[in-house]
């Protein structure tokens, strides 16, 4: 949520592998059969449910970068498989005998604090020094308000890199002001629901005032069911929006005719 990514995308990009891929694994909930799987790759029949050969995430890192996103998640008994990978560069997918060769460079983020769990015996001691060469401290969004403009315009820049949308200076002085608790995660859906909103590629106060409204109405109790979850937001979208189904079709990302049905079945 701190914008991890952004920054293991942003190193890529600036790095001398920035022509190769950057491939992202998160860690967080994988099993271990699947961590492997999806790290090493595995051949037909090596367990149940591989019914193909499939290439895994270091072989698709070869030349480019690997960024591991929540390495304190990994399981503690395959922690020394990675070890191995960062310090040879060599692996095997799952059931199968035949030695790989891959060359990647790596990034790593956690929320975690890896020190305590080295401490606590939860993370491999070698496998923390190995990877703790540079480490940077991402701060909340809350703590770095100045990066907040130069985020909005990456995060409003088109697939070419150009500026498709631009932001007043009172709507940045708006967003500044607002509290986040969802970090750059919610910055970002602010700002697609702005352009959503918008009737020019200029994004103004107003807009964002509309827009952080949704966001702070969509805080719900949290022993709330999903469905009553998903009333609760389209109720303040329409709300909010005046009852323009068209529009709080395109914010919530469905149909209208979707929209027409949760609707209908809300009242039920």
């Amino acid at each position: 949520g701190t914008g991890k990514e952004l920054a293991a995308r942003t190193l890529h990009q600036t790095s001398l592998r920035s022509q190769k891929s950057l491939v992202t694994l998160e860690c967080a909930g994988l099993s271990e059969t699947l961590f492997e799987s999806e790290l090493f790759g595995h051949v037909k029949g090596a367990f149940t449910g591989a019914n193909y050969t499939r290439q895994g995430l270091a072989e698709a890192a070869h030349g480019g970068t690997l960024f591991l996103d929540e390495i304190g998640d990994i399981p503690y008994p395959l922690q020394v498989k990675l070890l191995r990978l960062i310090e040879t560069g060599t692996y095997r997918p799952v059931g199968s005998t035949v030695v790989k060769q891959t060359d990647f460079r790596l990034v790593c983020a956690t929320h975690r604090n890896l020190e305590q769990m080295v401490e606590a015996g939860e993370f491999r001691q070698d496998l923390y020094y190995r990877i703790n060469v540079f480490p940077v401290h991402m701060p909340s969004l809350a703590e770095r308000l100045e990066d907040l403009p130069l985020l909005a315009r990456t995060m409003l820049r088109d697939k070419d890199g150009n500026m498709a949308y631009h932001l007043t200076e009172s709507a940045v002085t708006i967003l500044k002001a607002y509290r986040y608790r969802g970090n750059i995660r919610e910055l970002r859906n602010i700002l697609s629901r702005a352009v959503v909103l918008t009737n020019t590629n200029v994004i103004d106060q107003s807009v964002i005032r509309q827009c952080l409204d949704i966001s702070a109405g969509s805080v719900v109790p949290p022993d709330m069911s999903l469905k009553a979850v998903e009333e609760h937001y389209l109720e303040q979208l329409m709300r909010s929006h005046h009852n323009n189904k068209e529009k709080v079709a395109a914010i919530a990302g469905i149909s209208v005719r979707s929209l027409y049905r949760k609707l209908q079945e809300s009242q039920e």
